[in-house]
């Protein structure tokens, strides 16, 4: 589904590059998890294959699109959820998510039924008609989530989706990841809870410094680390244990 070849980007006046040289193959319909400390360049990485940074260099397709020549094809295929909230604060959850549904070319009655729909699943019909400054940060995650999957998309980037979200809505975002993977949908996934990658993830790509320093299923990483109970001990195992603050 994904192929990135080479991939590299250094943001202006900046020393180091945020990713270099990456190699990555992501298969279709897996929810694939990337994995690293604050900096490795994750966020970056799915803004590249979002069309949100133009890389420095290299190449990637989507479904054997190329980014270069297909931009606005791969566009309709593809949804985002950013880790910053993506919503109009004064504007309704209903009114937010008609106008998201639309930009992706959706109307009439397939965009209402597909609104309504997500706001059943996700807990929030009764909700509709509330502004969204009004919202939890619980809610305003769901709402995020359902802006970037109105249109149905083949791939999913997901920056931190449960970030500072309580257990219950966590719960609910991760089952109807699920449900999206199991009718089709490839979903590519950054998060620091290391637990919920590792049960959710089919596979898992760890990267530092802008490079991949392993990846695999996470069972067969953790077994093939020394003395690693779970996919947190690979992660310290690899990048250490080091403050990674930056600014």
């Amino acid at each position: 589904m994904i192929q990135i070849q080479q991939l590299s980007k250094k943001y202006k006046g900046a020393e180091n590059y945020s990713v270099q040289n990456l190699d990555l193959v992501v298969e279709d319909q897996e929810i694939f998890g990337l994995l690293g400390p604050n900096g490795a360049g994750k966020t970056t990485l799915i803004s590249m294959l979002s069309f949100l940074l133009k890389p420095t260099s290299g190449s990637f397709t989507i479904n054997n699109l190329s980014f270069k020549e297909n931009k606005k094809e791969l566009k309709q295929l593809i949804g985002i959820v950013p880790q910053e909230y993506a919503l109009y604060p004064t504007l309704t959850a209903y009114e937010n998510l008609y106008y998201f549904g639309s930009m992706y070319g959706l109307k009439g009655k397939v965009l209402k039924d597909s609104i309504h729909s997500h706001l059943e699943t996700l807990g929030l019909s009764r909700f509709a008609d509330k502004k969204i400054d009004t919202f939890s940060g619980g809610m305003k995650r769901r709402i995020n989530l359902i802006a970037s999957i109105l249109h149905n998309p083949k791939v999913l980037f997901l920056d931190e989706p449960t970030v500072g979200v309580d257990v219950q809505s966590k719960n609910v975002i991760i089952d109807h990841l699920k449900q999206l993977n199991a009718n089709g949908t490839t979903i590519i996934y950054t998060s620091h809870h290391l637990n919920e990658a590792e049960n959710l993830c089919t596979r898992v790509a760890i990267i530092d410094q802008g490079t991949i320093i392993t990846k695999g299923v996470p069972s067969d990483l953790i077994a093939a680390q020394e003395n690693a109970r779970n996919l947190e001990d690979v992660f310290l195992a690899l990048t250490g244990k080091a403050l990674r603050d930056h600014a």
